[in-house]
């Protein structure tokens, strides 16, 4: 498959998309692409539209929004859901069950697809590289964070209610358009038009990621997509990550709501003075993180490597806790020498844990139900009872292999 048109087509597979087939892709498909070879735009997709104009009328510190403070904001509200609903209509294409999606020939990739997997089972998605979809019409949530946030729609790949999917030697980024480079909005902020590399939700199951590139991203790869979607989630979500690089992956690599999730030999790398995506946690201030231990997560880490550099570097980017209070990890390194991360994160834990009971009592209402949780690094679940693996133990073989094994074919040739 050379276009877009030519893969949606494939994935059809002449009225019955369900049967057996391997589709091959060539060269680089881009998800604005029309049938008819044009590349399409904001102003396509909804004529009129001025993301400044847009931000006016929340006022110039952010903080609501009103139809009424400038003539076009009515508009502006209108044009921003009916592009963003014509742009979803134009890049999703959709994965259906029993489909080999592979990337062949020089340089495979799928630019700016908004790629999905909605209750599809047997699925493979190998060699192929993925430039995560630009939204041109993200949101500004005044509420969202202390003092709010852009939310982009479009994932690079999303599983919804999925079953026994491989994901193998693919890579995943910004490519060529790093937040860096978006217009400053509220606050400083730049303007984010990026959701996630890759996220699983709504009790997607039996997942293998191994051997990918996710790299210069802010909202990574996210698995679970709320504290609230327990009853879709709890028993699902059971994922393995193994011999991936992540690199300058700002936050969510993974972070995990309700998943029994296995991570072993991942290669973890990042810099505080990155120019696009620096990582500083909190202990300079920032909200980086590598590993994110969602409510009710269940991760267990084996011989991950973390290389983290700059100034202020420290190993408290290689874990946060996000109301989870189940994580088990053996064997880490970061920058050469082994490291608890089971320290770093009960210690996070039980600080969140005690400021939310803090803003309760203060507030005379009930703690919330996972601050009254003790941390254990017992998880539940022990990889080795469920499927046979044998990590490297090895920080620098582990690097070694990554750096030579992980991404597409082409790219692996490339970098011998």
């Amino acid at each position: 498959m050379r276009t877009r048109a030519e893969l949606k087509a494939a994935l059809a597979n002449h009225g019955d998309p369900t049967a057996p087939k391997v589709i091959r892709v060539r060269g680089h498909l881009g998800g604005n692409e029309t049938d008819d070879g044009r590349l399409l735009g904001a102003q396509d997709y909804a004529p009129g539209w001025d993301l400044r104009r847009y931000m006016d009328c929340f006022g110039p510190d952010g903080t609501s929004w009103s139809d009424d403070r400038y003539e076009w904001c009515k508009r502006m509200r209108t044009l921003r859901v009916t592009g963003s609903n014509a742009q979803k209509q134009q890049i999703q294409l959709t994965v259906p069950s029993n489909t080999t999606l592979l990337g062949t020939g020089r340089d495979a990739a799928l630019l700016g697809v908004h790629l999905t997997i909605n209750t599809g089972r047997n699925i493979v998605i190998r060699d192929l590289r993925f430039e995560a979809p630009t939204d041109h019409f993200p949101s500004w949530d005044p509420g969202d964070g202390a003092t709010g946030a852009w939310n982009a729609r479009f994932d690079a790949l999303s599983i919804v209610t999925g079953r026994n999917i491989w994901i193998d030697h693919c890579a995943f980024s910004d490519g060529r358009y790093p937040t860096s480079r978006a217009t400053v909005g509220f606050h400083g902020k730049r303007v984010e038009h990026h959701d996630g590399l890759l996220d699983m939700e709504d009790g997607t199951d039996f997942v293998t990621v191994s051997y990918n590139r996710f790299s210069d991203h802010e909202k990574t790869l996210l698995i679970g997509s709320g504290d609230g979607k327990g009853d879709r989630d709890r028993g699902h979500l059971r994922i393995t990550f193994h011999h991936n690089l992540f690199s300058d992956t700002a936050q969510r690599s993974p972070r995990v709501r309700f998943g029994q999730v296995h991570t072993y030999n991942n290669y973890f790398r990042g810099s505080t003075d990155d120019p696009d995506y620096p990582m500083r946690g909190q202990a300079l201030g920032g909200s980086s993180y590598f590993l994110g231990a969602g409510l009710e997560s269940k991760i267990v880490s084996e011989h991950d490597v973390f290389t983290h550099t700059g100034p202020g570097a420290s190993p408290d980017i290689t874990v946060t806790t996000l109301h989870g209070h189940q994580f088990s990890a053996t064997g880490a390194s970061y920058n050469g020498r082994r490291v608890d991360l089971n320290r770093i994160a009960r210690a996070k834990f039980e600080t969140e844990a005690a400021k939310a009971r803090a803003e309760a009592e203060s507030a005379g209402t009930p703690p919330p139900e996972w601050a009254l949780r003790t941390f254990t690094t017992d998880p539940g679940w022990t990889p080795a009872d469920v499927y046979r693996y044998r990590p490297q133990h090895s920080p620098r073989a582990v690097i070694r292999t990554v750096l030579r094994e992980a991404g597409p074919a082409l790219t692996r040739t490339a970098r011998r």
